[in-house]
Protein backbone atom coordinates (compact mmCIF):
# COMPACT_ATOMS: atom_id res chain seq x y z
CA UNK A 1 0.00 0.00 0.00
CA UNK A 2 1.28 3.68 -1.01
CA UNK A 3 1.84 6.48 1.35
CA UNK A 4 -1.17 8.36 -0.21
CA UNK A 5 -3.28 5.31 0.06
CA UNK A 6 -2.72 5.28 4.17
CA UNK A 7 -3.42 9.12 4.32
CA UNK A 8 -6.41 9.99 6.60
CA UNK A 9 -6.98 13.48 5.71
CA UNK A 10 -8.53 15.29 3.26
CA UNK A 11 -6.09 18.55 3.54
CA UNK A 12 -2.98 19.14 5.37
CA UNK A 13 -1.77 22.91 6.07
CA UNK A 14 1.53 23.88 6.15
CA UNK A 15 1.81 27.25 8.07
CA UNK A 16 4.32 29.58 10.81
CA UNK A 17 5.13 32.72 11.54
CA UNK A 18 7.09 34.02 8.68
CA UNK A 19 10.57 33.50 7.69
CA UNK A 20 9.84 30.08 9.51
CA UNK A 21 10.67 27.80 5.40
CA UNK A 22 7.36 26.90 5.33
CA UNK A 23 7.42 27.19 1.69
CA UNK A 24 10.41 24.85 1.17
CA UNK A 25 9.04 22.21 3.58
CA UNK A 26 5.78 22.56 1.59
CA UNK A 27 7.21 21.66 -1.74
CA UNK A 28 9.42 18.73 0.37
CA UNK A 29 5.85 17.45 1.82
CA UNK A 30 4.15 17.54 -1.93
CA UNK A 31 7.44 15.78 -4.01
CA UNK A 32 7.19 12.99 -1.25
CA UNK A 33 3.01 13.03 -1.57
CA UNK A 34 2.60 13.84 -5.53
CA UNK A 35 0.41 16.67 -4.30
CA UNK A 36 0.12 20.35 -5.21
CA UNK A 37 -0.08 23.26 -3.28
CA UNK A 38 -2.60 26.15 -2.65
CA UNK A 39 -1.16 29.33 -1.76
CA UNK A 40 -2.51 30.91 1.52
CA UNK A 41 -1.17 34.72 1.42
CA UNK A 42 -3.06 37.29 1.40
CA UNK A 43 -0.57 39.34 -0.82
CA UNK A 44 0.81 36.74 -2.76
CA UNK A 45 -2.73 36.49 -4.66
CA UNK A 46 -1.84 40.23 -6.77
CA UNK A 47 0.47 39.97 -9.84
CA UNK A 48 3.43 42.09 -10.29
CA UNK A 49 3.87 42.00 -5.98
CA UNK A 50 6.44 38.94 -5.94
CA UNK A 51 9.79 40.49 -4.22
CA UNK A 52 7.77 41.88 -1.52
CA UNK A 53 5.37 39.07 -0.69
CA UNK A 54 8.74 36.84 -1.05
CA UNK A 55 6.77 34.55 -4.01
CA UNK A 56 10.43 32.82 -4.47
CA UNK A 57 9.38 30.59 -7.44
CA UNK A 58 12.60 29.30 -7.24
CA UNK A 59 11.72 27.49 -4.41
CA UNK A 60 9.12 25.52 -6.33
CA UNK A 61 11.34 23.48 -7.78
CA UNK A 62 12.57 20.10 -6.66
CA UNK A 63 14.38 16.85 -8.25
CA UNK A 64 14.35 19.25 -11.36
CA UNK A 65 10.92 19.76 -12.02
CA UNK A 66 8.55 22.75 -10.29
CA UNK A 67 5.96 21.62 -7.92
CA UNK A 68 2.26 23.43 -8.98
CA UNK A 69 1.60 25.98 -7.05
CA UNK A 70 -1.73 27.80 -7.10
CA UNK A 71 -3.89 30.89 -5.92
CA UNK A 72 -0.66 33.05 -6.51
CA UNK A 73 -1.10 35.90 -8.98
CA UNK A 74 -4.70 35.59 -9.55
CA UNK A 75 -5.65 39.29 -8.79
CA UNK A 76 -4.37 42.59 -10.08
CA UNK A 77 -2.26 45.26 -8.02
CA UNK A 78 -4.75 47.57 -6.91
CA UNK A 79 -8.05 45.10 -6.33
CA UNK A 80 -8.71 44.43 -2.57
CA UNK A 81 -8.77 40.66 -2.83
CA UNK A 82 -10.71 39.23 0.63
CA UNK A 83 -11.51 35.95 2.60
CA UNK A 84 -14.97 35.46 0.91
CA UNK A 85 -12.80 35.32 -2.49
CA UNK A 86 -10.11 33.14 -1.37
CA UNK A 87 -12.78 30.60 0.37
CA UNK A 88 -14.64 30.89 -3.14
CA UNK A 89 -11.37 30.44 -5.16
CA UNK A 90 -9.83 27.61 -2.43
CA UNK A 91 -12.99 25.17 -3.14
CA UNK A 92 -12.62 25.48 -6.93
CA UNK A 93 -8.89 24.69 -6.73
CA UNK A 94 -9.44 22.19 -4.16
CA UNK A 95 -12.36 20.03 -5.62
CA UNK A 96 -10.26 20.00 -8.94
CA UNK A 97 -7.01 18.25 -7.22
CA UNK A 98 -9.36 15.92 -5.91
CA UNK A 99 -11.39 15.19 -9.27
CA UNK A 100 -7.37 14.44 -10.80
CA UNK A 101 -6.71 12.22 -7.29
CA UNK A 102 -4.12 14.85 -6.52
CA UNK A 103 -3.66 15.32 -2.82
CA UNK A 104 -4.18 18.94 -1.52
CA UNK A 105 -1.16 20.73 0.27
CA UNK A 106 -2.13 24.48 1.96
CA UNK A 107 0.78 26.34 2.48
CA UNK A 108 0.57 30.46 3.76
CA UNK A 109 1.10 32.55 7.00
CA UNK A 110 -2.38 34.61 6.38
CA UNK A 111 -4.04 32.91 9.84
CA UNK A 112 -7.53 34.11 8.29
CA UNK A 113 -7.73 32.84 5.42
CA UNK A 114 -6.44 29.01 6.78
CA UNK A 115 -8.73 29.24 9.86
CA UNK A 116 -11.65 30.35 7.45
CA UNK A 117 -11.07 26.48 5.80
CA UNK A 118 -10.19 24.47 8.51
CA UNK A 119 -13.18 26.07 10.64
CA UNK A 120 -15.56 26.18 7.73
CA UNK A 121 -16.38 29.83 8.15
CA UNK A 122 -19.51 30.74 6.67
CA UNK A 123 -19.77 33.67 4.66
CA UNK A 124 -21.44 36.54 2.41
CA UNK A 125 -19.27 38.74 -0.13
CA UNK A 126 -19.43 41.79 2.05
CA UNK A 127 -20.80 44.95 -0.03
CA UNK A 128 -18.76 48.73 1.36
CA UNK A 129 -21.03 50.33 3.82
CA UNK A 130 -20.35 54.44 3.45
CA UNK A 131 -22.72 55.38 6.63
CA UNK A 132 -20.35 52.59 9.14
CA UNK A 133 -17.37 53.90 7.64
CA UNK A 134 -17.81 57.54 7.99
CA UNK A 135 -18.56 56.98 11.48
CA UNK A 136 -15.23 54.72 12.31
CA UNK A 137 -13.05 57.31 10.30
CA UNK A 138 -13.56 59.73 13.08
CA UNK A 139 -12.13 57.13 15.35
CA UNK A 140 -8.28 56.21 16.01
CA UNK A 141 -6.74 52.79 14.97
CA UNK A 142 -6.81 52.23 18.86
CA UNK A 143 -10.13 52.83 19.06
CA UNK A 144 -10.91 50.51 16.02
CA UNK A 145 -9.27 47.82 17.12
CA UNK A 146 -10.98 47.67 20.70
CA UNK A 147 -14.52 47.61 18.35
CA UNK A 148 -12.72 44.47 16.11
CA UNK A 149 -11.24 43.18 19.84
CA UNK A 150 -15.34 43.51 21.09
CA UNK A 151 -17.24 40.87 18.45
CA UNK A 152 -17.35 37.26 19.96
CA UNK A 153 -15.93 35.71 16.74
CA UNK A 154 -12.76 37.58 16.12
CA UNK A 155 -11.86 38.67 13.00
CA UNK A 156 -8.08 38.83 11.43
CA UNK A 157 -6.00 40.92 13.44
CA UNK A 158 -2.56 39.30 11.82
CA UNK A 159 -2.89 41.69 8.48
CA UNK A 160 -3.86 44.87 10.48
CA UNK A 161 -1.39 47.53 10.37
CA UNK A 162 -3.41 49.90 8.48
CA UNK A 163 -6.67 52.11 9.59
CA UNK A 164 -8.19 50.88 6.67
CA UNK A 165 -7.26 47.59 7.11
CA UNK A 166 -8.83 47.36 10.70
CA UNK A 167 -12.34 49.35 9.02
CA UNK A 168 -13.24 46.59 6.40
CA UNK A 169 -12.53 44.02 9.19
CA UNK A 170 -14.92 45.93 11.40
CA UNK A 171 -17.24 46.19 8.31
CA UNK A 172 -17.04 42.58 7.50
CA UNK A 173 -18.52 41.71 11.38
CA UNK A 174 -20.77 43.54 11.56
CA UNK A 175 -22.52 42.34 7.84
CA UNK A 176 -22.04 38.74 9.13
CA UNK A 177 -23.70 39.37 12.48
CA UNK A 178 -26.73 40.70 10.71
CA UNK A 179 -26.83 37.93 8.13
CA UNK A 180 -25.95 35.10 10.21
CA UNK A 181 -29.22 33.27 9.56
CA UNK A 182 -28.94 33.07 5.41
CA UNK A 183 -24.82 32.76 5.41
CA UNK A 184 -23.39 30.57 2.80
CA UNK A 185 -21.95 26.96 4.30
CA UNK A 186 -18.34 25.75 3.43
CA UNK A 187 -17.66 21.45 3.53
CA UNK A 188 -16.27 19.92 6.51
CA UNK A 189 -12.64 19.26 5.68
CA UNK A 190 -10.36 16.87 7.95
CA UNK A 191 -7.15 18.86 7.86
CA UNK A 192 -3.69 18.22 9.57
CA UNK A 193 -2.77 21.47 10.47
CA UNK A 194 1.01 21.77 10.89
CA UNK A 195 2.84 24.53 12.31
CA UNK A 196 6.97 25.14 11.86
CA UNK A 197 8.06 26.48 15.03
CA UNK A 198 11.20 28.78 15.02
CA UNK A 199 13.28 29.98 17.98
CA UNK A 200 12.44 34.17 18.78
CA UNK A 201 16.24 34.94 17.94
CA UNK A 202 16.59 32.92 15.19
CA UNK A 203 13.51 34.47 13.56
CA UNK A 204 14.29 37.86 14.19
CA UNK A 205 17.75 36.55 11.99
CA UNK A 206 15.98 35.54 9.16
CA UNK A 207 14.03 38.33 8.80
CA UNK A 208 16.59 40.60 8.78
CA UNK A 209 18.62 38.39 6.21
CA UNK A 210 15.34 38.44 4.28
CA UNK A 211 14.36 41.85 4.65
CA UNK A 212 18.24 42.53 3.43
CA UNK A 213 18.47 40.16 0.35
CA UNK A 214 14.73 41.02 -0.53
CA UNK A 215 16.22 44.83 -0.64
CA UNK A 216 19.25 44.02 -2.85
CA UNK A 217 17.20 42.30 -4.94
CA UNK A 218 15.37 45.29 -6.00
CA UNK A 219 12.31 45.28 -3.58
CA UNK A 220 12.14 49.04 -3.76
CA UNK A 221 12.49 49.31 -7.36
CA UNK A 222 9.12 46.77 -7.35
CA UNK A 223 7.10 49.40 -5.54
CA UNK A 224 8.02 51.97 -7.89
CA UNK A 225 7.11 50.66 -10.86
CA UNK A 226 3.59 49.31 -9.50
CA UNK A 227 2.88 53.34 -8.64
CA UNK A 228 4.69 54.47 -11.95
CA UNK A 229 1.92 51.52 -13.45
CA UNK A 230 -1.25 53.48 -11.87
CA UNK A 231 -1.22 51.48 -8.52
CA UNK A 232 -2.37 54.06 -5.90
CA UNK A 233 0.00 55.26 -3.21
CA UNK A 234 -3.68 54.57 -1.14
CA UNK A 235 -3.60 50.91 -2.20
CA UNK A 236 0.02 49.72 -1.86
CA UNK A 237 -0.37 51.53 1.79
CA UNK A 238 -3.33 49.51 2.48
CA UNK A 239 -1.30 46.25 1.29
CA UNK A 240 0.79 46.76 4.12
CA UNK A 241 4.33 46.12 5.83
CA UNK A 242 6.90 46.40 2.86
CA UNK A 243 4.77 47.99 0.50
CA UNK A 244 3.27 50.61 2.76
CA UNK A 245 6.56 51.73 4.18
CA UNK A 246 8.57 51.76 0.68
CA UNK A 247 5.57 53.52 -0.68
CA UNK A 248 6.00 56.57 2.45
CA UNK A 249 9.72 56.09 1.28
CA UNK A 250 9.08 56.83 -2.11
CA UNK A 251 6.65 59.62 -1.64
CA UNK A 252 9.40 61.38 1.07
CA UNK A 253 7.76 60.96 3.79
CA UNK A 254 11.13 59.09 5.41
CA UNK A 255 14.46 58.29 4.67
CA UNK A 256 15.74 55.31 3.54
CA UNK A 257 17.02 54.48 7.00
CA UNK A 258 14.32 54.98 8.89
CA UNK A 259 11.90 53.32 6.27
CA UNK A 260 14.30 49.91 6.41
CA UNK A 261 14.07 50.26 10.07
CA UNK A 262 10.51 50.62 10.35
CA UNK A 263 9.86 48.19 7.96
CA UNK A 264 12.32 45.57 10.01
CA UNK A 265 10.16 46.47 13.52
CA UNK A 266 7.18 46.01 11.62
CA UNK A 267 7.75 42.69 10.01
CA UNK A 268 8.84 41.33 13.76
CA UNK A 269 5.57 42.66 15.20
CA UNK A 270 3.70 40.73 12.26
CA UNK A 271 5.69 37.51 13.05
CA UNK A 272 4.17 37.73 16.62
CA UNK A 273 0.84 38.67 15.95
CA UNK A 274 0.78 35.77 13.75
CA UNK A 275 1.60 33.58 16.59
CA UNK A 276 -0.67 35.29 18.53
CA UNK A 277 -3.64 34.07 15.70
CA UNK A 278 -2.43 30.42 15.48
CA UNK A 279 -2.76 30.82 19.58
CA UNK A 280 -6.25 31.66 19.30
CA UNK A 281 -6.97 29.11 16.96
CA UNK A 282 -5.28 26.54 19.31
CA UNK A 283 -7.66 27.97 22.24
CA UNK A 284 -10.83 27.50 19.93
CA UNK A 285 -9.72 23.79 19.51
CA UNK A 286 -8.19 23.63 16.52
CA UNK A 287 -5.02 20.91 17.41
CA UNK A 288 -1.71 22.42 15.48
CA UNK A 289 1.32 19.83 15.17
CA UNK A 290 4.54 21.72 15.89
CA UNK A 291 7.23 21.08 14.16
CA UNK A 292 10.84 22.32 14.66
CA UNK A 293 12.05 24.20 12.20
CA UNK A 294 15.64 23.79 12.73
CA UNK A 295 15.21 19.80 12.19
CA UNK A 296 16.60 18.53 9.21
CA UNK A 297 14.07 18.58 5.70
CA UNK A 298 14.05 14.41 5.42
CA UNK A 299 13.17 14.68 9.50
CA UNK A 300 10.52 17.43 9.13
CA UNK A 301 8.30 15.55 5.80
CA UNK A 302 9.13 12.18 7.74
CA UNK A 303 7.10 13.65 10.86
CA UNK A 304 4.51 14.66 8.65
CA UNK A 305 3.78 11.21 6.73
CA UNK A 306 3.68 9.73 10.32
CA UNK A 307 0.39 12.41 11.32
CA UNK A 308 -0.63 12.01 7.97
CA UNK A 309 -1.05 8.24 7.80
CA UNK A 310 -1.51 7.73 11.69
CA UNK A 311 -5.57 9.24 11.31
Amino acid sequence: MSVNEKIQYDLLVITGPTASGKTSLAVNAASRLDGEIISADSRQVYRGMNIGTGKDYNEYFIDGRQMPVHLIDIADPGYKYNVFEYQRDFKGVYNDLRRRDIFPIVCGGSGLYIDSIISGYRMFEVPPDSGLRAQLEKKSIEELGEILRSFKSLHNITDLDTKKRVIRAIEIEYFNNSKSDTQSTFPALRSLLIGVSIEREARRKSITRRLNQRLNSGMVEEVKELLEKGVSEEAMIYYGLEYKYITLYLAGKTGYDDMVKGLEVAIHQYAKRQMTWFRGMEKKGTIIHWIDGELPMEGKVAKIIDLLTIG
